[in-house]
């Protein structure tokens, strides 16, 4: 019988910073599933990769004064990068894509011209407005207080020549595979991708640019370049061959059987990606997954907010796999989810350390206590079981069901509540069969300690297989310990009780999740994360102090207080100047204008509490009043110099006196 097929893909991720914990969370679910569905027996091909391209990657290249390619290559090659956590955290992916690959790149030239031959590409001009962290244009009535919807942050005008996919064509196609299949998931994503894009009419795609060179060349017209979605979403097909001679698996393995995707991707997915694939008369992918955030105190964490957990410290603190079984057991995959360390470390206590590796280690310490680490023929069966063996047998013997049917609705963890009840309730019948009363008789009750304890063997056999897509590595040492060999390690072998040898050579190894001190690792990890903020600040000039004095009277007359910032905006004309309108405790409004303009965004100011000389005589700048000054710092850093505003914890009420 020909072996099933499955194919599933995380997004392609940009490297534009190190990748952070939400990244992990996605490729993790993911690679649980795709050894799932190996250990099931599917033929899987997994891929992963990096989306390299656009303004974004260009301009942080140029400010970093290295190509782009350079740029990209440190990140996703370079050390502790995205290749080396997907290694660090035992990603099974069989491919990985990068956007840069000169393969993909002669297959998007293809892709781009085939849609516009077939009139579904056209040249017009772009105007309106664009976010450049997100690669995203809008239009004035999709913003959101005058801001990018997505990221919250401000939004450039733009406009330029560029060619347009005829998204609007399709929208009928899309919004029938929306609503009248299980395309997407959760179903709780359709209303919302219908409702505000679809029903409010899908505009026309701009799908090349002209404002920047770093992408995929148009190659029949040169000067455009193409924009980011037809180069990203085309990756899930050409890293199986589709246009080119890399690979030879496109027709083995297309259609995708699941993109896994962040919430926040899932408009490109549903809607863009389908209608690009009819605009080629290629097959659609049979499901698109939108997981939910992993939050960090209520908010999505972002590279730009500063408010990022890295992978790396916690998977060399705890371990890869507990690591791995957090993000998988803690948040329901469709949802968001808010991360702590506290929870982090909790949930290693309570399931692995408590539940799992209580079980394991009390049943092969009482294993080789009891019998010298091996049982006896004959322990399999006991001819007048009580209620709790049966109850215990029959759980373990059904899990496999329960199991499945939750891991086939991309609810992993669902899947492990269902393991771990078997756990709890293997926990619980060493309480219930007391074997260290047992084995004080051991002549009449040998026989009976026996089956109790290879009872709890087979129940961890069972368990252990199926947490193996979670944690393989320490399923492998599990196995080793309860003396499960390979050929009872198989999925068909979970529904089979009594598959582990009465004889298995049982071995008490280490403690695979030592219980953690909670304080203790709290502290250590706000030490590691000090100490890698302050080795990613920048290396800074210091300036030579000024030999001019000034009188101490005369600087002690400056009135320094806190203001909050209630507006800013860009000063016409200007390219220096942000007016700020601020609170500055008095009721009335003051304006202060400050040449920080090069420095921050207006948004990013707006409600934050700076500090200010507010007894300074009114002056002029650029036609606009300017009561007071804004308290800034200069340092240079590679040879530029920068201002940074002194900012105060916004605890600090307005008008507050602060020297």
């Amino acid at each position: 019988m020909e072996q099933k097929k499955f194919y599933i893909t995380t997004p392609i991720y940009y490297p534009s910073d190190k990748l952070h914990i939400g990244h992990t969370y996605c490729t993790v679910a993911t690679d649980a599933m795709a050894r799932y569905k190996r250990l099931c027996g599917y033929d899987v091909c997994f891929l992963t990769g990096t989306d390299e391209h656009g303004q974004k990657i260009e301009t942080k290249a140029k400010e970093a004064g290295v190509t782009p390619k350079e740029f990209v290559d440190s990140i996703v090659e370079g050390p502790r990068g995205v290749k080396d956590l997907w290694k660090l955290m035992n990603i099974s992916n069989d491919r990985f894509i990068r956007t840069t690959d000169d393969y993909h790149v002669a297959s998007i030239q293809k892709i781009f011209k085939k849609m516009y031959e077939n009139g579904d590409i056209y040249k017009g001009a772009y105007k309106g407005k664009y976010c450049t962290p997100c690669e995203s244009f809008w239009t004035e009535s999709q913003l959101k207080d005058g801001c990018c919807p997505d990221c919250g942050r401000p939004v450039v005008d733009a406009e330029e020549e560029a060619y347009f996919f005829r998204l609007s064509k399709y929208a009928d196609k899309v919004r029938d595979l929306l609503e009248n299949t299980d395309f997407l998931q959760p179903r709780s994503r359709v209303n919302e991708m219908v409702k505000n894009f679809i029903d409010p009419g899908l505009e026309d795609l701009c799908v090349s640019r002209t404002s920047f060179t770093w992408g995929v060349p148009v190659d029949f017209d040169p000067g455009h370049v193409v924009y980011v979605w037809v180069d990203a979403l085309f990756n899930y097909t050409t890293a199986l061959g589709f246009l080119n001679d890399k690979y030879d698996d496109y027709d083995h393995y297309w259609p995708a059987d699941y993109h896994f995707v962040g919430k926040e991707i899932v408009r490109f997915h549903s809607i863009i990606w389908p209608a690009m694939l009819m605009s080629m008369g290629m097959p659609l992918p049979k499901h698109v997954f939108g997981h939910g955030w992993l939050l960090l105190d209520g908010g999505k964490m972002s590279k730009s907010k500063g408010n990022v957990v890295d992978p790396y410290i916690l998977a060399e603190k705890f371990g890869v796999d507990a690591l791995r079984f957090f993000l998988m057991r803690t948040f329901p995959f469709g949802s968001d989810g808010n991360f702590s360390n506290e929870l982090l470390i909790q949930t290693i206590n309570t399931d692995l350390a408590n539940d799992l590796g209580n079980l394991l280690s009390r049943t092969t310490a009482m294993v080789g206590k009891y019998f010298g680490g091996q049982l006896p023929e004959g322990c399999k069966s006991w001819d007048a079981p009580e209620t709790f063996d049966t109850d215990l047998i029959s759980m373990a013997s059904a899990l496999r069901g329960a199991y499945e049917a939750q891991m086939e609705a991309c609810a992993p963890h669902n899947a492990l509540a269902e393991v771990f009840k078997v756990i709890q309730r293997a926990n619980k019948y060493i309480d219930e069969t007391a074997p260290w009363a047992l084995a004080k008789d051991m002549e009449a009750n040998g026989k009976r300690l026996a089956h109790v304890l290879y009872n709890l063997l087979e129940a961890t056999r069972i368990c252990g297989i199926l947490l193996t897509p979670f944690m393989p590595e320490s399923m492998s040492k599990l196995f080793v310990q309860i003396g499960a060999g390979a050929d009872i390690q198989t999925w068909d072998s979970v529904a089979i009780w009594g598959s582990l040898s009465e004889t298995a050579a049982v071995t008490k190894g280490e403690n695979l999740f030592p219980r953690i001190d909670m304080d203790k690792a709290i502290a250590e990890l706000e030490e590691a994360a000090e100490a890698a903020r302050k080795a990613a600040l920048p290396a800074i000039e210091v300036e030579p102090q000024l030999e001019e004095k000034v009188d101490f009277d005369t600087f002690c007359k400056s009135d320094f207080r806190a203001v909050k910032v209630k507006a800013c905006e860009n000063v016409k004309k200007s390219e220096k100047l942000l007016k700020f309108t601020l609170d500055d405790g008095t009721g009335t409004d003051r304006q202060i204008l400050s040449g920080i303009a090069k420095y921050y965004k207006p948004a990013e100011l707006v409600g934050k509490t700076l500090v200010a000389i507010v007894n300074l005589p009114p002056r002029k700048m650029m036609g606009q009043e300017s009561c007071g000054m804004l308290i800034s710092a200069v340092h240079t850093e590679k040879g530029e110099e920068k201002l940074h505003l002194l900012m105060v914890d916004d605890a600090i009420p307005a008008g507050a006196k602060l020297c």
